[in-house]
């Protein structure tokens, strides 16, 4: 029987010298005996999979709400995809792939409902009160807001998946609150991650787009990875319906492989070069190691402008973007006015956050779902409470 010790071992002999290791954690923030059998960054990986946080994404946005149709990506989906990316590229790098898993599962944990849409309501009516910004909030969840041990809040996880989740970096996030050592680069498990969520959301909310009908494939077909893409998809001898979607759904696996290989390539020759040997060197590296080719920087910036402006200003996602915003700030406006509407945990954790941030994390914690059933019970008249 292999027990904790033996993983650890393992990680010591096999893995990169510049890996994170399990042996050599900084620890949590409150003392706990070592689980006998798993690591501390499996232990990571566990608690954040059973917190509420987490069921939760299952219904939140990524960019169609939940209600428009059973196929299209949540925020929960999203998440499980962008770990299974992050541990293929771990692997090809010789990286912890245990830290990288716990990082690329709460790397959305403090989403609120609605998406960016709804993160920029909370901001908006946070900004006098120290703002809102989801991965600060995915580190009140861990730290403050799950309540699951009896002797500390959060999950107490360790110091450096908490790290790793402050500097989770890609264009829609930017973290702004200090601490974990700013000056220092992140472990290349964070580095990995950050680049996985790009591929993740990038080539899936495009095939979601396509599925939806906000796109066709004429207007796809301008950008030079799709083309690319599309010349290796095979459908086999399927009747035309049938052949039509299992090509779809070939070229997105094409394009992800050609993505995420240039990534794990670029990435090689970029430690290669660097000539780093432990964990400090990466720290002081003046860019990220993990990161693409320069081609590939443009053809990602081709397509992430495509998505831009064909998918998310699309006036069906526009339009739902709006009303979320709209009920989301009658929420927010009732509860600061009458925090008795909240549940008795959130009134008691007004007195010691304050009233804004109190219902901040209330909503915060909400899925599209539930923030819609709220708004009913609170404006409609004949809504059962």
């Amino acid at each position: 029987m292999l027990v904790r010790r033996d993983f650890e071992q393992r990680e010591l002999d096999f893995l990169a010298p510049y890996a994170a290791k399990a042996a050599l954690t900084r620890g949590r923030e409150y003392g706990e005996k070592e689980h006998p059998l798993r690591t501390a960054f499996q232990r990571d990986r566990d608690r954040v999979v059973y917190s509420t946080a987490f069921r939760r994404l299952e219904y939140k946005t990524q960019v169609f709400v939940n209600h428009e149709g059973d196929h299209y990506r949540t925020r929960l989906t999203h998440t499980m995809e962008v770990a299974q990316i992050s541990r293929g590229i771990a692997r090809a790098l010789n990286l912890n792939e245990d830290l990288t898993e716990a990082v690329a599962l709460a790397h959305d944990i403090g989403h609120g409902p609605f998406g960016h849409a709804g993160e920029e309501a909370l901001h908006g009516f946070m900004e006098k009160h120290g703002g809102f910004e989801h991965n600060s909030q995915g580190l009140r969840v861990v730290e403050l807001l799950e309540h699951r041990y009896p002797g500390f809040q959060g999950l107490n996880l360790t110091w450096e998946t908490r790290e790793s989740m402050r500097k989770h970096v890609t264009i829609y996030d930017t973290p702004v609150e200090t601490g974990y050592c700013p000056e220092w680069q992140p472990l290349l498990e964070a580095q990995v991650v950050n680049v996985a969520d790009m591929i993740a959301f990038t080539c899936h909310d495009l095939e979601d787009a396509l599925r939806g009908g906000l796109i066709d494939e004429t207007q796809v077909s301008r950008l030079e990875l799709w083309r690319e893409a599309s010349r290796h998809a095979r459908c086999g001898a399927l009747d035309a319906e049938e052949k039509e979607e299992v090509r779809r759904a070939q070229v997105v696996r094409h394009l992800i492989n050609i993505i995420v290989t240039d990534a794990i390539e670029n990435t090689s020759k970029a430690i290669k070069r660097s000539g780093i040997a432990k964990i400090e060197d990466v720290r002081t590296q003046k860019t990220p190691l993990v990161a693409f080719s320069k081609r590939m920087r443009a053809e990602m910036k081709r397509l992430q402008d495509f998505l831009f402006n064909n998918v998310y200003l699309h006036y069906r996602v526009s339009r739902m973007a709006k009303k979320a915003k709209r009920f989301l700030e009658e929420l927010f406006l009732e509860y600061v006015k009458n925090p008795g509407q909240m549940p008795p945990r959130f009134q008691r954790w007004a007195k010691d956050a304050g009233i804004q941030r109190a219902v901040c994390d209330y909503i915060a914690g909400m899925t599209d779902r539930y923030a819609q059933e709220e708004y009913k019970k609170l404006f409609y008249p004949f809504e059962r409470v």
